[in-house]
Formats: structure tokens, C-alpha cells, sequence
């Protein structure tokens, strides 16, 4: 399923994920969409350079294992910057720190168009 274009046309979608098969259908959807897609980057330390070097940035995909390590710096990151970003994962929203709590959790396997909807309405 793809998203419609007017709703990402335009935007700038960081995507945070190290499954090479996840990353590259979300990418593809979003894409065509009309989003431009940022990444997607496989680990933390890519993630936050990614966002210390990129301007604007309109929302975030983030998975929450990145090779063994979490993604919660670049949550917090994005939380500083106000840029709306919601977790993909498998995991079980307990898992989630409570700062994070509110943050929209989608399960996979992801379909781009709930991701789409979660982040933008």
C-alpha cells in the first residue's frame, strides 16, 4: 500500500531501521508517497549525525534494536528538536521508557501507509 502524495509530499521522513528488507519497503512506499526519505541509517551513531547535520526534518521511523543497541539518544534527540517520530519494533510497549510512553508504537511487519497515518493523521 502506498500513501497518497498530498500527504507526503514534501516532507523529510528520517527512517532508523537496521533490517536491510523493513528499511528498503518503507523507503519505497514513503518515496512514493512524494516524501523524501532521510536513510535510512542502521545504527545510533549514523542516526544522530544524520540529525545534527540535516536542517529540517518533518517526522521519524525509528526501530528500536539497532544492532544491539538502543534507539533511545536519537528519540531523545528528535524530542529536543520537536520532530514527531513514533517505534517500530516487535517489542512489547513496556519495553518503551517512560519519557517515551506516548510515543506511537507500530508492530511489524509495517505497512507504510499506518506508519504515514500514525506520524501525519
Amino acid at each position: 500500500m502506498t500513501p497518497t502524495p498530498r500527504t507526503l509530499a514534501g516532507r523529510r521522513v528520517l527512517l532508523v531501521e537496521d533490517d536491510y528488507f523493513i528499511a528498503i519497503d518503507l523507503k519505497s512506499g514513503f518515496e512514493a508517497g512524494g516524501a523524501e526519505v532521510l536513510g535510512p541509517v542502521p545504527s545510533v551513531g549514523e542516526a544522530l549525525a544524520l540529525i545534527a547535520r540535516t536542517a529540517a526534518i518533518d517526522a521519524a521511523v525509528l526501530d528500536i534494536n539497532l544492532q544491539d543497541e538502543l534507539v533511545y539518544p536519537v528519540a531523545d534527540a528528535l524530542h529536543a528538536r520537536g520532530v514527531p517520530f513514533l517505534f517500530a519494533t516487535g517489542y512489547d510497549p513496556v519495553a518503551v521508557p517512560s519519557l517515551h510512553g506516548a510515543v506511537a508504537l507500530c508492530q511489524k511487519p509495517l505497512d507504510p501507509q499506518i506508519v504515514t497515518r500514525a506520524l501525519f493523521g
